[in-house]
């Protein structure tokens, strides 16, 4: 099993060039026209690294601004983050600001649903 598994890493870091070397030995040693194979292998890689740059994991919730209730999301910046009322002022009155940045994602749209109920104006990053 774990010399498939050597083959198979070996198979996926081929270059272009040797990719294409493979596939003339196949056609003229062994008669195999690995043509559909050869794409389905450089197409495979690829969609597998766009889906990984796809899926992030930690966001930033920034607070953009606080809207017409500031009181409301300072009171609830406070609540969130567990700083003081005065380091929430703070951050509520320097807005663009994060408030809290490499969340989850589930994290983050709850902060964002609840600061948006505050009246404040929310981005995730």
């Amino acid at each position: 099993m774990a010399d498939l598994k050597d083959f198979a890493e070996q198979l996926v870091n081929l270059t272009v060039k040797e990719v294409n070397e493979l596939a003339d030995i196949l056609k003229e040693e062994y008669g195999i026209e690995p043509a559909a194979a050869a794409v389905a292998v450089a197409g495979g890689g690829a969609a597998a690294g766009g889906e990984a740059a796809e899926e992030k994991s930690e966001f930033d919730v920034i607070l953009k601004s606080a809207g017409a209730s500031k009181l409301a999301v300072v009171k609830l910046v406070k609540e969130l983050t567990g700083l003081g009322l005065k380091e929430a002022k703070e951050i509520v009155d320097s807005a663009p600001k994060a408030i809290k940045e490499g969340v989850a994602k589930d994290e983050a749209e709850g902060l964002k649903k609840s600061l948006e109920e505050a009246g404040a104006e929310v981005e995730l990053k």
